[in-house]
């Protein structure tokens, strides 16, 4: 997404919670560096499972943490490369191997929130703390499949690739979406933007077998880092969950992770394409592998457009196009601008 002379792009860090990485991620690795909002940060956790998301330099002299570099975690603590400074989780220096640690010697670290294993840290304007959280209730993971997460990099913004939550008629025209019909109107509360729609959609599998789908969808998003779709195939019985997740690397790149878990299948409406003839256990995790491939294909077709449009704040909309201009005005809470004429 590029801007205009008349169109400059809004702040490529909304405020918000974004992705960090997954916990199942962090327990293969111990220690994860990343470009995540403009910062180098690193993410580990501690012998208790606490985790810790920080900037990725030591606060003695500036060495680089990451593991690179010879960062580690050693004893549930995080070992600096350069003098051996060791942080427990929330940031503080706790040993030397030279004598008593400074108490000045503390990580700036960023507040997490994990649900259902994805880590999310917080982007404050200035700094300042969260002003508001993620979903209280984390879904239930009773009878659910493990997560298949894909991530892709390019050129975009949050607000670009979540604004398709309300941009119906793109799904038709993009993604070949038959009969999308808005369910109710969207609601906004403060953060929270909540997007229900109704669509049928032909697949199809293995390039053979045709599938015909329909659906309805329950988008609940919490800024412009986390989107989160509920998903209802109702000629086979079949429930999912997607994570749409939007996280800016360096202020031109953004990492959009997407996230599928499918619901345990025991008596589907369709035996072949709910995979009926197979044993119980086996049928989510391998409709969620199909399922996840669907949402692949959608995001491949959507990446070339996010990428090269140019940003448009006055857009000049159809009356097909509905509720774009409200979900803009409720992205406006999460940039500088609001924040400055809030305060």
């Amino acid at each position: 997404m590029t801007a205009t002379a008349n169109d400059p792009l809004p702040s490529p860090f909304p405020e918000g919670w974004y992705f960090v990485t997954s916990r199942q991620s962090l327990m293969n690795d111990k220690l994860i560096k990343r470009g995540w909002m403009g910062e180098n940060i690193i993410v580990w956790c501690d012998d208790s499972g606490s985790v810790c998301v920080a900037e990725a330099y030591c606060p003695h002299l500036g060495a680089d943490l990451g593991p690179e570099v010879g960062g580690c975690v050693r004893d549930g603590r995080l070992v600096c490369p350069f003098h051996g400074f060791e942080y427990q989780a929330d940031g503080q220096c706790v040993a030397t191997p030279f004598g008593p640690p400074p108490k000045a010697a503390r990580l700036r670290t960023f507040e997490s929130r994990e649900i259902a294993g994805l880590i999310f840290a917080w982007w404050g304007i200035g700094g300042r703390p969260p002003q508001w959280h993620l979903p209280a209730e984390e879904p239930d993971q009773a009878g659910w499949s493990s997560l298949h997460i894909w991530t892709s990099r390019f050129a975009g913004h949050p607000q670009e690739t979540t604004e398709n939550s309300v941009d119906l008629t793109h799904l038709q025209h993009v993604h070949g979406y038959d009969s999308v019909t808005r369910v109710e109107p969207v609601s906004v509360d403060g953060a929270h933007f909540r997007s229900r729609f109704n669509f049928a959609r032909t697949r199809r599998v293995a390039k053979v077998a045709k599938l015909k789908l329909d659906v309805a969808a329950n988008t609940l998003i919490y800024g412009l880092g986390y989107s989160f779709v509920e998903v209802r195939e109702r000629t086979i019985g079949l429930d999912t969950r997607l994570w749409i997740l939007a996280t800016p690397v360096d202020g031109e790149l953004i990492d959009l992770s997407v996230v599928s878990q499918t619901g345990e299948l025991r008596k589907p409406g369709r035996k072949i394409a709910g995979l009926g003839f197979l044993p119980v256990r086996l049928r989510a995790p391998i409709i969620n592998k199909v399922m996840a491939a669907f949402e692949k294909q959608d995001v491949l077709q959507d990446i070339p457009i996010w990428s090269n449009k140019q940003y448009r704040s006055r857009p000049r909309l159809s009356r097909a196009d509905g509720e774009i201009m409200q979900f803009r005005s409720y992205c406006a809470q999460f940039y500088p601008d609001s924040a400055t004429s809030d305060s």
